[in-house]
């Protein structure tokens, strides 16, 4: 990656978008994540397309349905790189949730065989190494979790944080997230207690300032775009393009 880029560029995907994928890999995006919580993932597309984009280079990072066991654990059992646990609390709720993604004795997730121990039985070494290289990123998106967040950035099982800034700003009493000066207050909030726990953030960045803002506190990965934006900003184009020279003939 170029040096004038030292966070890396992350794709929002809502769906198993194959061509998407390959698209925004040939650019360079070198992570994805999967809006699992609100898009139209099911098991079986999950269990295909992780693999796909681990073939095309991308880490995974599965922002799960939702905080409980079973959706962080098949995620992880599907291959994916890293959770992303929306609907955090506060950090009791961290403590017992983000427990799932991590072995024993650190955390409390269950053993599945298959893809991550190549269809084989695991040793004391892999399960070392699912624990250090599968990462678990609460989502500060409630008040009480942005309260908690240098508990929370402790805790054993936590490798870092996602920021969810539109429930965060409606949690916060603020209504629908405008970028504000209080919005981006929160933001430095979690980025400054992230760099002192030495751990990662990361934000979706779809904004110029929140790109900037990301980039300057030295997010570990912002989102540029998501699916549907992407989708949407090129139909516009087309559009726009088309009316134009339809406005110029008819002059």
């Amino acid at each position: 990656m170029p040096a004038s880029f030292p966070s890396k560029p992350a794709i929002w995907l809502s769906s198993a978008n194959v061509a998407a994928a390959e698209i925004a890999a040939g650019i360079g995006y070198t992570v994805a994540v999967l809006d699992i919580e609100h898009g139209s993932f099911d098991l079986a597309a999950l269990d295909r397309f992780i693999p796909a984009l681990k073939g095309l280079g991308f880490e995974v990072l599965a922002k799960v349905l939702g905080p409980e066991r079973g959706p962080i654990q098949q995620a992880l059992d599907f291959g994916a790189d890293a959770v992303i646990i929306p609907h955090i609390l506060d950090v009791e709720h961290a403590k017992r949730v983000c427990a799932f993604s991590k072995f024993p004795p650190i955390g409390d997730r269950s053993f599945a065989g298959g893809r991550t121990v190549a269809y084989g039985g695991p040793d004391d070494r892999w399960v070392a190494d699912q624990d250090a290289n599968t990462r678990c990123y609460p989502m500060i998106e409630h008040a009480g979790a942005l309260r908690d967040v240098d508990q929370i950035l402790a805790l054993p099982t936590v490798d870092g944080v996602f920021i969810g800034p539109s429930d965060l700003s409606l949690r916060r009493d603020r209504g629908a997230y405008k970028r504000s000066a209080a919005d981006f207050a929160d933001l430095k909030t979690v980025a400054d207690a992230a760099h002192k726990a030495g751990k990662r953030w990361i934000l979706p960045a779809w904004s110029v300032s929140e790109k900037e803002f990301a980039l300057a506190n030295r997010a570990y990965s912002l989102c540029l775009t998501m699916e549907h934006g992407a989708l949407a900003l090129g139909l516009q184009d087309a559009w726009k393009t088309t009316q134009a020279l339809l406005a110029d003939a008819a002059a």
